[in-house]
């Protein structure tokens, strides 16, 4: 049974390659010679890596990187874009079982065999799974629904006025001072009387209680 599951025959090289991948800048073409020169790679079977990465979509058919590639290259993302590039790269073993890389070794080798038709021992078969797991080892599959901390919730702290404002308070926090002026009428029924004395306490009352401030 064919198959496209990528795989290098080196495939201790593939963590070193991706080791260097995160410290070298990124090249406008990934191509043998940055392999080569920049990342120090020259052998051939070394080469093996760049159809690797075009497989899980680190690369462009054309070798250009892309997203995934500048993604992998950024710490905080390192982990999800590797888990994204193997669930591509090898998603015919996904099909058959999606948490294939929850598997122990010895099941994900029969996982392999399943798909591809090919004997345990097989050399292919070999470098399929020391590929797999050699990358997986840079994967965070947990990391795949991590959420962007809103910046609301950083470095933002709601203080409480005090009930009454101080001379240290910023101006901003001052209660603003407001003076209120209220104005009444008051209807004043006057008894019937001709004594003056009644009148006199009437009006000393209103002078000492309502008229005063």
């Amino acid at each position: 049974m064919a198959t496209n599951l990528p795989y290098m025959v080196s495939s201790g090289t593939l963590t070193k390659i991706l080791n260097k991948i995160c410290d070298a800048s990124i090249p406008e073409n990934f191509n043998g010679d940055f392999l080569g020169t920049k990342l120090g790679f020259p052998g051939g079977n070394q080469k093996a890596f760049i159809p690797w990465a075009k497989k899980c979509k680190l690369l462009s058919e054309d070798g250009t990187p892309t997203q995934l590639y500048k993604d992998f290259r950024n710490p905080k993302y390192r982990g999800v874009s590797m888990a994204t590039a193997l669930k591509k790269g090898y998603d015919e073993l996904y099909v058959r079982n999606e948490y294939a890389h929850e598997l122990s070794k010895p099941d994900f080798i029969k996982l392999v065999t399943d798909t591809t038709g090919l004997a345990h021992d097989n050399q292919t078969v070999k470098a399929i799974v020391n590929s797999f797991f050699n990358a997986k080892e840079f994967a965070d599959f947990d990391a795949n629904d991590i959420k962007e901390e809103s910046p609301l919730n950083e470095n933002v702290k709601l203080e409480k006025p005090d009930s009454e404002p101080t001379d240290n308070q910023p101006k901003h926090l001052k209660k603003k001072q407001i003076d209120l002026g209220i104005s009444y009428t008051i209807n004043l029924v006057l008894p019937k009387t001709d004594d003056p004395a009644v009148f006199n306490a009437i009006f000393k009352s209103l002078k000492d209680n309502l008229l005063n401030e």
